[in-house]
């Protein structure tokens, strides 16, 4: 480290510590070289920070030498760095629960972090110890190589708020308005049920299937490949994903956290890969997520994708209202009733059944009486609903059911998670399950509910506590 960085560094709070600190990693990796240069925030602001750049060895069957890049923040050491991996042109970088496509490093470590005990020496051993589980870079072909260097810039300027989302994808793939190609992330079950209901409705020209997970195919996908379903790809490149007029979302974190508020902020480090990365190569589409929680994981979507709201949707209580909609009609025999019925709001324990028309009498009392009769009929078609599971190919059903009204321009109405700011009273941005009608652009219009204020209340309830729960999210 050079002597004159300690005149450079009169801005840190805590700079003989910091000094000190930085000494020690360069005695364990003499390969680092160290700098100050200016970084910029997400908001925009910048600061001249000391940073460090290098390689550290990582063994996956073989050595590698993973290049890594941190900045130091000037509150060091009572703050965590800034960890990126500093791919060199022919390297790729693997999306998973440690790493973005911007290739920004997210570990239990730095989250975790609290001096004296957290070192960057630390720092740096963990990271060697999670990349030997997960290698987080991979060998480019020439072709690749381009396409990641664009990724990289494009998501660059999405982390700046410089995005253009109306800019045409450059990834040189057919855009024919002509054909619907479906783009499919996570290979689980509920992906791999998805790609099957959606090729059973033989919905789309092309269906990719983007298998995020590590290793060779296994299980469900190597199954697709063995039976050749027809017109389906696997791949785990995202530029495979390009010009896709649905992207559906079905992958979950399946780490090890203890609380829900850590399982959902698991996902949405996962998400922090994957969104930006499928919103360059599909700049038109329309963003369906399945993710769990769906409510919260929809709003994750929106913000980093920037897409306009009417483009970004989750499954919502699209299946609870189908099947609403069915009990009433065949096995309670209120077919009338059925067509205006629908399961609104959070997906769970809290959702609600709506209507969206109002009853039409003579006098108050013939629309008192109808209105009991009819709340007598829901509440019986809603404790059957309670006993119905949400199983993998059940939801992937209903996934392909908001697939083709989407790519068909059926402009019919569905119950999906949409930004709800503006209804019932609701002042923050939250995603709730409402009736919309859905064509090629997503949701087109919502459709006006009957107003009924035990409805509202329970509805601005769950704006209330799925809000409070976003607030303690790091996007």
């Amino acid at each position: 480290m050079p002597n004159n960085f300690g005149c450079e560094m009169r801005k840190y709070k805590f700079r003989d510590l910091t000094i000190e600190e930085v000494k020690n990693v360069s005695k364990t990796y003499p390969n680092f070289t160290f700098s100050m240069n200016t970084y910029t925030f997400k908001d925009g602001s910048q600061k001249d920070l000391l940073n460090f750049s290098g390689t550290v060895p990582v063994k996956y069957g073989n050595s590698y030498n993973i290049p890594i890049h941190l900045w130091i923040l000037d509150s060091h050491p009572f703050a965590p760095p800034i960890c990126f991996l500093k791919p060199t042109a022919n390297m790729g970088i693997s999306v998973g629960k440690h790493v973005d496509a911007r290739g920004r490093i997210y570990l239990p470590y730095l989250q975790n972090w609290s001096h004296p005990k957290s070192t960057l020496n630390g720092l740096i051993k963990e990271m060697i110890a999670k990349f030997e589980e997960e290698l987080p870079l991979y060998s480019l072909s020439s072709s690749d190589a381009a396409r990641q260097s664009e990724l990289l810039s494009y998501i660059a300027k999405i982390t700046e708020g410089e995005t253009d989302v109306k800019s045409r994808s450059k990834t040189g793939g057919k855009n024919e308005g002509s054909f619907n190609k479906i783009t499919v992330v996570g290979a689980g079950d509920l992906g791999i049920a998805c790609v099957l209901a959606v090729a059973a409705k033989d919905i789309a020209d092309k269906v990719v299937l983007l298998d995020l997970s590590e290793g060779a195919a296994k299980g469900g996908t190597m199954d697709l490949e063995i039976f050749a379903v027809p017109n389906v790809e696997i791949s785990k490149d995202f530029s495979s994903s390009a010009d896709s007029k649905v992207v559906v979302l079905t992958v979950n974190s399946l780490g090890n956290a203890q609380t829900y508020l850590d399982v959902i902020q698991s996902n949405v480090d996962l998400f922090r890969g994957i969104i930006p990365a499928v919103s360059h190569y599909s700049q038109n589409a329309v963003l369906l997520v399945a993710s769990h929680p769906v409510e919260v994981m929809t709003f994750v979507s929106w913000k980093l994708s920037s897409f306009p709201k009417s483009r970004v949707i989750g499954v919502g209580a699209n299946l609870d209202s189908e099947r609403l909609q069915y009990i009433l009609t065949n096995l309670l025999k209120a077919e009338v009733l059925a067509k205006d019925a629908w399961v609104i709001g959070e997906q769970g324990e809290d959702k609600v059944s709506s209507w969206t028309t109002c009853n039409v009498a003579a006098n108050q009392t013939e629309a008192m009486a109808a209105h009991n009769s009819r709340e007598k009929v829901a509440n019986r078609a809603m404790e059957v609903l309670k006993g119905k599971g949400q199983r993998s190919w059940s939801v992937g059903l209903s996934v392909a059911d908001l697939t083709d009204s989407i790519l068909k321009d059926k402009r019919k109405v569905h119950s999906v998670s949409t930004l709800a700011k503006g209804c019932c009273n609701i002042n923050s941005e939250v995603f709730l399950s409402l009736p919309c009608i859905l064509g090629t652009s997503g949701v087109i219009e919502m459709v006006r509910l009957e107003e009924d204020p035990l409805v509202q209340e329970k509805l601005q309830s769950s704006a209330g506590s799925i809000h409070d729960l976003q607030q303690q999210l790091r996007l």
